[in-house]
């Protein structure tokens, strides 16, 4: 009797046995929850609350959400150049739940002031989020209606360029477009734009450099001229604006951009599964037109693409602010 009652025993013991083992390779008790799980994202954009880039990616941690179930949270940290936000990102482990918003600001933060940290080395870019050019904007009762007429007037006497303050993107703009028509001009920076909209209108400068989000009304509503753009190409928010290309200048191109960076170190897989989403975001038609709206184009990239825009800018701005008599802060 034990012995026809033992091999059934032993037979059962193998049976949990193997049971046991499965059970144990399909569902491992203390596998990682895998990225992102529960835990937040957090975007931090170096710009305050209602700024181009800070409604663009709110755009896409919205979408981000609702397509892939992720929670997005913006956190704004403006000032210094960059370095707050910057900084908080740093100071955060590199596992993807903690990502920086880079525009082409940063590019020209490099050579403008001395930052405790390098852009292209300690950060590892995703993808690049939007593009937008700035315009040339004219007072539409004077005189100046084109590029061709900018360029003949200067001929004439020394006119004056309006921007905001010195070494942001606008300005270095208009240092940039300065020197490559050998244009005899002075460039006034002012605090707001505001300031220098109302420069333009009152005819205390000849043009101002800034984008078509930071004064779509004045321009919607004929206030203010557009006469080019900076971009290399005519954009669809104003197809019937020229580029300064264009317009007689071949060799001038500016392409304000924004775009996601983690911290150097983070895993691959990581930037490569956001890169993926992010494509796929950008490519909704309803996000794409409430970017047209904006002035500004939805466009993603591979990590490296991103990279190599990065370390352009860098370089290019670089030589801006030499020839312009910048000094580093």
């Amino acid at each position: 009797m034990r012995s026809s009652i033992a091999p059934s025993r032993r037979a059962m013991c193998r049976l949990l046995g193997g049971l046991l083992v499965m059970a144990c390779v399909a569902s491992p008790p203390h596998a990682a929850p895998s990225y992102p799980g529960d835990r937040p994202i957090r975007f931090i954009v170096p710009f305050g609350v209602g700024g181009l880039a800070d409604i663009s990616l709110r755009l896409v941690a919205q979408k981000m959400s609702e397509h892939f179930g992720e929670k997005i949270i913006v956190e704004n940290r403006p000032g210094a150049g960059g370095i707050v936000a910057a900084s908080a990102v740093l100071n955060a482990p590199p596992d993807g739940y903690t990502l920086a918003v880079f525009a082409n600001g940063t590019a020209i933060s490099k050579s403008l002031f001395k930052l405790p940290f390098d852009p292209e080395k300690d950060f590892a870019p995703i993808s690049t989020v939007a593009y937008f050019d700035l315009l040339l904007l004219t007072n539409p009762k004077g005189k100046i209606g084109s590029v061709a007429d900018l360029l003949a007037e200067g001929k004439r006497r020394q006119l004056i360029l309006g921007t905001i303050n010195p070494g942001s993107t606008q300005n270095l703009s208009a240092e940039l477009f300065r020197s490559t028509a050998g244009l005899n001009a002075i460039i006034v920076p002012f605090r707001t734009t505001a300031d220098v909209m109302s420069a333009l209108v009152r005819g205390d400068i000849d043009v101002a450099f800034e984008s078509y989000a930071a004064l779509k009304g004045p321009i919607d509503a004929g206030t203010v001229q557009p006469i080019a753009a900076t971009g290399d190409k005519r954009s669809s928010w104003l197809p019937q604006v020229p580029t300064v290309k264009e317009s007689g200048l071949p060799d001038y191109d500016v392409t304000g951009w924004n775009a996601l960076f983690a911290p150097a170190g983070t895993p691959p897989e990581v930037i490569q599964l956001l890169n993926r989403q992010l494509a796929e975001v950008l490519q909704l038609p309803d996000l794409r037109q409430r970017f047209e709206n904006l002035g500004t184009e939805a466009r993603s990239s591979t990590p490296e693409e991103m990279g190599a825009i990065l370390h352009r800018d860098v370089g290019k701005w670089a030589a801006v602010i030499k020839q312009a008599g910048i000094q580093p802060q």
